[in-house]
């Protein structure tokens, strides 16, 4: 581990510790996810928090995820919501969705999460199908060639004022190469276009390190 990854995570632990402490129920998440083999790639505490807050912010009643894992991101968007809240939730693998439930019901949000398993491109027309509310805030973690189709399914399912977090957008830089061949680099690029262009979206993307390495995100709210 290099000099500036280990002072990436001291500044994080200290951050979590003071800012986005850690209960059991967030850590029993990642160890079982851990445990259940699924990738070690679901957002920090910090990056968590800031979820969390962007919820409350909003006001939030209704959240679209897309992108379960483990459900540790869930949860700390969840916490957000009001005891009348809805959090729609979208994982491609089923095995992800049972590690997912299992936690989420610890959490005691088991009947304010509904979990969907399936590719994201494939569920996204069956939930706009049943009309449901506009989401207040819509959280795109998956795979990154599809951002731009998410980013559009997003739009259709929000409304004026609606807030939209897209993860994973520097791809360790490479997001600044135009040349690019990387599926998720190319996916990335044509989803920030759509932020530049779209006449009902204004956003903009922020570099971050961290425990997580260096990455960043982007913000985009509905016009």
């Amino acid at each position: 581990m290099s000099d500036t990854q280990t002072t990436w995570d001291a500044v994080d632990d200290y951050f979590a510790a003071r800012l986005a402490p850690v209960d059991e129920t967030l850590a029993a998440t990642v160890r079982d996810s851990d445990a259940a083999g699924l990738p070690p790639i679901a957002v920090s505490a910090p990056q968590g928090k800031l979820l969390q807050l962007l919820a409350q912010i909003q006001g939030a009643r209704t959240i679209l995820e897309i992108g379960t894992l483990g459900g540790y991101s869930t949860i700390w968007l969840g916490r957000a919501l009001p005891s009348d809240g809805r959090l729609v939730t979208l994982e491609y693998s089923a095995h992800h969705a049972e590690v997912a439930l299992r936690n989420l019901a610890r959490a005691g949000l088991g009947d304010l999460v509904d979990v969907r398993v399936g590719a994201a491109l494939d569920t996204l027309p069956r939930l706009a199908d049943e009309n449901p509310p506009p989401f207040d805030l819509v959280f795109i973690d998956a795979d990154k060639v599809n951002n731009p189709h998410y980013l559009e399914w997003a739009l259709k399912l929000t409304r004026a004022g609606s807030l939209i977090v897209l993860d994973n957008v520097v791809r360790g830089g490479r997001v600044a190469d135009a040349d690019s061949t990387d599926d998720g680099v190319r996916g990335t690029r044509a989803a920030i276009d759509l932020i530049a262009e779209h006449p009902r979206l204004t956003g903009t993307a922020i570099q971050t390190v961290g425990t997580k390495g260096y990455d960043g995100f982007a913000l985009a709210r509905v016009s």
